[in-house]
């Protein structure tokens, strides 16, 4: 949706107002030639096309016309609406990505007023640019130019200060829009489902019936789902089931929990059936500041993580702290610490230095800002080749080839990715190459401790790397056990606001236009940025451990069922706050709150996407191998050398750059057409065997018909030797039968007949040992038959000597019972029946001799 800056709209400037070439090169920026003060303001109500483009409950709260996006150039209306900024073109009227953004994902914005230099025709205030200046969660900053004294700029800033921090936890869109069809179902049965999975008890389905009864404490011969923190009273940040070991009662686990921060005790969230091996998780031991303070409960609790097997050595414990050992001891000073080998037994600490989140925050807008300065498409409207003049590459000219790349090591991120990488494949290395038992926390244990467990986990075991997998994981480790989403996204939770105080600063006017911190001196904004950093408690903890899944997904492409573009989508839907499960910053609060009934499941939205299109969806990985990486990944150091994440980070600044490659489009094509190939094969296939079905009944149909025909002709046949046999003897009795080719029947009664005679004589065809066939005249097949009257009346001919005999009565009685007629009719009885007999008599050749 971008467009090229060649293809400007007409209504914004005059033509020759545009910048030649050799103007650009010589450093005078894109948007210098923009004519404000040329577009008329004009009345206009909502269109109804913008509701076309609304979601479920989305309604617009302000809108401003004749707005320019500086990024890409593009002039249109924006909206506000109580769930995102959303951008129109005024030519084409769709979307333009980059300026719709969900309020949720806005992590401050300012207002800037730049002054221009005057025309010979213009006043002095007249040139001055009323700008908005919007900067994201996911890597963007946008830039929006209004027309001056209009206050619609000022109209969508009061908007947005109403809307990106809403009061109370229920002024969040995904309360507004409900579940919809994207309906939750509870996660505390997917918690106990992957909890019996863990312990090889994968035939045990769990239901809502067994949470409220409480009969989910099950157990193998190491391990057990205890039910001890099922009312939140234990640890309000813990879920309501652990998986503990199970030589520990429930009153050791709650003595154990007053000796760690927060009641955050010793967890198992992984373990190996096969060798026994745990990985768990904590907070920080309150050791106190002499760092003298111990407790029996906890380091019973910790040595039983390592399990015993008969006829092996004692198992090796490693508790990895993952902060800086300086950070750990200074914790000491507010009753915090870390373990001492001693007290433990068989244990070793391992310090992995990863910073706080205060550090993690501050990388990652360096990093913004690199990308922003050194991508294809500027906030300013500027491309970074023409930005320091001349022929450029990467982003700079020769001279600054240098300083781009230091300042992006300057950013800190990718050493950060690193640290957490090589933090998780040390703890995976421990698991699977020793069979020993790791127990990881930092300070409160939901921030750091969370990247490692389910980083280390991903690692370990091969389900965690399908989607149905990665949902789990991402629920057991993330969720379940507390990472605090609400403060690290800057939302309220249920007990009010989030901590975190919006970053405002209103900028004086100035000549240039002041981007990010990186591209500003130093003034009052930056001042106050860094006087509420202490206070500001939102850190992109959960977006950089999706970075760290990326950069494995890159190093070991066949191992993972879901793509780029899955880990893409989960973070946008995490940090727009549209669906209920990042909400609030533990599973106690999401209960309070109702958000499994109130809002959507965002789980159910992503399955929904992949349904459309099946295996071919982008979110499957096409390279997916599950033989080929069927247990562990163990990645050496060397490998570890994590690269910026381009669908991520430079999806914005670098559009083209962040497609996933010519490549895998091409694959992902040609996919496509195989599934559609496929598909087409099997809709053939149904049609072939519909059709063959179709043959099948015709030809059985035919059959019947041909047995049909075969049968009536038979009959006709037989019918007309009984036709001809009956005319015979009525001609013999001086009757003339004629049979018209109607079948009307005919008879003609001579004058003077003849004797009748007194004997039915037929003619009876045999065939004899050659296959003639001769007649015997003197064949008497006669037997006596009694025949009833009814069927004698039957017959047609008596009808028709009757109805022409003047003895009859009508009732149908012969007053001449001893006339020929008489006579000839009861013969005629006896030769029927004959016949009859004769007809159903089954002569063979065998009867008869050579």
């Amino acid at each position: 949706m971008y467009r090229s800056r060649s293809a400007r709209s007409s209504s914004l400037r005059e033509p020759e107002s545009r910048l030649s070439e050799s103007d650009k090169i010589e450093g005078a920026g894109s948007w210098d030639a923009l004519e404000w003060t040329k577009i008329d303001p004009v009345a206009r109500s909502i269109p109804i096309g913008v509701k076309q483009f609304l979601l479920e409950a989305e309604q617009v709260i302000v809108e401003g016309y004749g707005v320019v996006l500086v990024n890409t150039d593009d002039a249109g209306t924006l909206y506000v609406t109580n769930f995102r900024l959303l951008f129109l073109s005024e030519g084409s009227r769709d979307i333009i990505t980059i300026g719709t953004i969900p309020l949720a994902t806005i992590e401050k914005f300012q207002k800037i007023a730049v002054k221009l230099p005057s025309g010979p025709r213009q006043p002095e205030k007249s040139r001055s640019q009323r700008l908005l200046q919007i900067i994201g969660k996911d890597m963007r900053i946008i830039v929006f130019g209004f027309r001056a004294r209009t206050k619609q700029r000022r109209a969508v800033y009061d908007a947005l200060l109403r809307c990106t921090r809403p009061a109370t936890l229920w002024d969040l869109y995904a309360f507004a829009g409900g579940p919809s069809r994207f309906s939750n179902t509870n996660p505390k049965v997917r918690l106990l489902n992957e909890y019996c999975r863990l312990l090889g008890m994968g035939f045990y389905q769990a239901s809502i019936r067994a949470i409220e009864d409480g009969a989910f404490t099950l157990s193998n011969e190491w391990w057990r789902i205890s039910s001890v923190n099922c009312n939140y009273t234990m640890s309000s940040t813990y879920p309501f089931a652990l998986l503990l070991p199970k030589s520990i009662s429930d009153d050791k686990v709650v003595q154990a929990s007053a000796f760690r921060a927060r009641s955050r005790l010793p967890s198992i969230t992984w373990c190996d059936r096969g060798t026994g091996a745990v990985l768990a998780r904590s907070s920080q031991p309150l050791v106190g500041i002499m760092m003298n303070m111990r407790s029996n409960a906890d380091e019973n609790l910790v040595a039983a993580l390592c399990t015993q097997i008969a006829g092996q050595k004692r198992r090796k414990l490693y508790i990895a702290d993952a902060r800086p050992r300086k950070n750990a001891l200074a914790n000491g000073a507010m009753g915090g610490g870390s373990e001492s080998s001693a007290n433990y037994f068989q244990s070793e600490i391992v310090f992995f230095g990863i910073d706080n989140i205060h550090a993690m925050r501050e990388s990652l807008g360096r990093l913004r800002d690199y990308v922003d300065t050194y991508g294809t498409t500027s906030s300013d409207g500027m491309s970074s080749y023409l930005r320091h003049g001349g022929w450029s590459w990467g982003g700079g000219n020769l001279s600054s080839m240098s300083a781009s790349v230091s300042t992006l090591g300057d950013t800190g991120w990718l050493i950060h990715v690193q640290t957490v990488l090589a933090g998780s494949a040390w703890i995976a290395a421990r698991v699977a190459l020793e069979s020993a038992s790791v127990l990881v926390h930092c300070s409160d244990g939901w921030d750091r401790t969370s990247q490692l467990v389910s980083l280390a986990s991903l690692l370990l075991d091969p389900y965690y790397r399908i989607i149905r997998g990665f949902q789990a994981l991402v629920e057991k480790d993330w969720l379940a056990f507390g990472h605090p989403f609400s403060d690290r996204l800057g939302m309220p939770t249920v007990s009010g606001n989030g901590n975190m105080p919006f970053e405002l600063s209103r900028q004086a006017s100035t000549g240039s236009l002041p981007l990010s911190p990186m591209r500003q001196g130093s003034g009052s904004a930056s001042t106050q940025a860094q006087n509420t950093a202490n206070a500001n408690h939102s850190s992109p903890i959960f977006l950089q451990w999706v970075d760290c899944v990326s950069q494995l997904l890159r190093m070991y492409p066949f191992a993972f069922e879901f793509s780029s573009a899955f880990l893409v989508d989960l973070l946008d839907c995490m940090l727009s706050c549209r669906f209920g499960n990042f909400l609030c910053n533990s599973e106690k609060e999401r209960e309070q709150a109702g958000i499994y009934d109130a809002c959507g499941c965002l789980w159910m939205y992503l399955a929904g996407l992949r349904t459309s299109e099946g295996s071919s969806h982008a979110h499957y990985n096409l390279f997916y191998d599950p033989l080929k990486h069927n247990g562990p990944i163990l990645p050496p150091a060397a490998a570890l050398a994590p690269t910026v994440w381009p669908q991520f980070h430079l999806r914005w600044a670098c559009p083209s750059e962040a497609q996933g490659g010519e490549v895998e489009a091409e694959c992902r094509k040609l996919t496509r057409k195989f599934s559609e190939l496929q598909r087409a094969k099997e809709l053939a296939e149904t049609r072939l065997n519909e059709a063959s079905v179709t043959v099948e009944s015709l030809v059985t149909e035919l059959r019947n018909e041909k047995l049909a025909s075969t049968s009536a002709r038979d009959a006709v046949k037989r019918a007309s030797k009984e036709t001809a046999t009956i005319k015979r003897a009525v001609q013999s009795l001086g009757f003339n039968v004629y049979f018209t080719a109607d079948g009307d029947c005919n008879v003609g009664i001579e004058r003077n007949p003849t004797e009748i005679p007194q004997r039915s004589i037929c003619s009876v065809r045999t065939k004899d040992i050659n296959g003639t066939v001769s007649h015997s005249e003197k064949a008497d097949l006669s037997e006596p038959v009694s025949v009833a009257e009814d069927n004698v009346s039957d017959n047609p001919l008596i009808r028709v000597c009757g109805s022409l005999c003047p003895m009859h009565t009508r009732d149908g009685e012969c007053q001449l019972p001893n006339a020929g007629c008489a006579q000839f009719q009861s013969q005629l009885v006896d030769f029927k029946a004959n016949f009859d007999a004769f007809d159903r008599l089954s002569i063979y050749d065998s009867y008869f001799g050579s």
